[in-house]
């Protein structure tokens, strides 16, 4: 209620001052080149209100634009040295841009967006099961208490905003559709094999992780099959190949369709091109205990090393590796820049369209794992922060680091960038809205 008393306050003053210059300017602007000085405040997220100082500005709403990152501002009242303007929801951090007339001037300083971010329960309850039905009333199988070894890995989300997810040990594929819906999308839940076919009528033996492509194909690992298959959006089922050593984490180059799978114990990455006329080793040893692994838009590979507590990239081409986030051999739960950032045996890996890369941890010890929370490695900076969750363990909906999961050991994005998380020992999918 004082937050709101204040902000009346400083816009009474605001809209007076707004009302003295046009009377002395007789509605017209200052004149002179436009400059920002100053705004506050620096930091906040949606809905909050800038105000920016400068000087020569018109005092006509209708003559002013502000945008930050390209988001235009609402505007709420501008005089001769000041604007005071609205920031909406995804704006992100950038420097504030604004225009008058043909004038444009940019700030020094860069407004820091904080996001809100949403976590709720998309499907599962908590117990185990093979169930197809919405929201709570569906049970998966990602976690089995009586073989703590056991879990999944494969998670995937299409242009439509379906989720896919592997359910190893019952031999096939779910599809969850925005309403929480879930169904069987591949896989014959009662029967393990090796057959191609629509739906119900394939078999998998061990479905582990998933990749999609461009156009909607999911691609499966299966492991003891030693095979990839492909999943029209129909649900039809392929063997797309044969793998040259057992498969592990999977991903494709949504540009050209490239298809890229690791073996874990060696840490050898192989590529099969997209008209299968290659197929190949690109990279010897990526790392120890590999098994999540992202392409971005530029072909670039990045790399979870479960047993050296980092994340690589490998420059598209060459293949040369980087280590981008983490401390090498160095396990932990901390935040920062790069190789100052901390993981615990991270595992699943996800990207984003930004660029931006999403870390699981691999949850094998249960819950005596330090890290239940999904880390978010920035595009460019790579800077390592909590995206959602904490080193608590729960099944527990909220806002950030007030929410809580049991092993989220792999995650995927959509194109509005919110983010669904395979919550293993929890049985459920998770979403995390940002805002």
């Amino acid at each position: 209620m004082q937050k709101k008393h204040i902000s009346f306050i400083i816009l009474y003053y605001f809209l007076a001052a707004v009302v003295l210059v046009a009377c002395k300017k007789n509605g017209s602007g200052a004149g002179g080149p436009i400059s920002i000085q100053s705004f506050t405040p620096s930091t906040g997220g949606a809905t909050t209100e800038i105000l920016i100082d400068g000087k020569n500005f018109i005092a006509d709403t209708s003559q002013i634009s502000v945008s930050i990152n390209g988001k235009k501002l609402k505007l709420i009242a501008v005089n001769d040295h000041q604007v005071m303007a609205l920031v909406p929801k995804k704006t992100g951090s950038g420097p504030i841009v604004l225009t008058e007339g043909n004038q444009t001037v940019t700030s020094v300083d860069t407004f820091h967006y904080q996001y809100t971010r949403v976590v709720s329960t998309l499907a599962g309850n908590g117990q185990p099961g093979y169930v197809n039905g919405n929201g709570a009333n569906a049970q998966f199988h990602f976690f089995d208490a009586g073989n703590n070894w056991y879990r999944s890995e494969g998670i995937v989300v299409d242009r439509s905003l379906n989720v896919y997810v592997t359910e190893p040990m019952d031999h096939c594929i779910r599809k969850i559709d925005s309403a929480g819906n879930v169904t069987l999308f591949a896989g014959d839940p009662n029967n393990g094999g090796n057959m191609d076919g629509n739906g119900a009528n394939a078999q998998f033996q061990w479905p582990w992780s998933l990749g999609i492509d461009g156009n909607d194909n999911v691609y499966c690992i299966d492991i003891l099959n030693w095979n990839i298959r492909k999943i029209t959006p129909d649900g039809t089922v392929t063997t797309l190949a044969s793998t040259k050593a057992e498969p592990w984490g999977i991903t494709v180059n949504k540009a050209t369709g490239d298809i890229y799978y690791v073996h874990i114990w060696s840490g050898n990455v192989f590529k099969l091109s997209a008209d299968g006329s290659f197929h190949d080793k690109i990279i010897d040893n990526c790392g120890l205990w590999v098994a999540g692994i992202a392409c971005d838009k530029s072909g670039n590979l990045y790399a979870c090393s479960d047993g050296d507590q980092v994340v690589r990239e490998f420059a598209a081409g060459t293949w040369t590796p980087s280590v981008i986030a983490g401390t090498l051999g160095v396990a932990g739960v901390e935040n920062g820049v790069g190789t100052a950032a901390k993981f615990t045996y991270p595992w699943g890996l996800s990207i984003d369209d930004w660029g931006n890369l999403y870390v699981g941890g691999n949850d094998g010890n249960g819950a005596s794992s330090p890290d239940q929370s999904i880390r978010m490695i920035t595009a460019g900076t790579w800077e390592v922060s909590t995206f959602a969750g904490s080193t608590n363990l729960g099944f527990t909906d909220g806002i950030g680091g007030a929410a809580t999961f049991a092993g989220p050991i792999n995650s995927a994005v959509d194109k509005n960038g919110t983010v669904y998380v395979l919550d293993k020992r929890n049985n459920a999918v998770r979403k995390i809205i940002s805002e």
